[in-house]
């Protein structure tokens, strides 16, 4: 069984910087270089953590893995699952489907 999402943990001070929210970041991103098509493929949903070190949980797709980092980012990765949290909800892209 393949595993689609990674996930990646945002501290407390990731958090606080808006341009490390995907929903805010990321369509901007696309936009300057060019590459909005990949709106169709991305797929990131996110939650709640439960400590400073993890106050937010992304779970991101390969497409999105790819651009996060392409834009400079460095996520903390924490594991990997076959779909999201069943408790997360979409923040960015196109819905989880088989």
């Amino acid at each position: 069984m393949a595993l689609n999402y990674t996930v990646v943990a945002q501290g407390i001070d990731e958090v606080r910087d808006l341009s490390n929210s995907p929903s805010v970041s990321l369509w901007n991103y696309l936009q300057a270089t060019g590459q909005e098509t990949l709106l169709r493929t991305i797929s990131i949903y996110g939650e709640s953590g439960s400590t400073r070190e993890q106050v937010r949980l992304l779970y991101m797709n390969a497409d999105a893995l790819r651009i996060w980092r392409e834009m400079g980012k460095q996520p903390t990765i924490i594991g990997e699952m076959r779909r999201p949290s069943r408790t997360s909800v979409m923040v960015f892209g196109v819905p989880y489907s088989e």
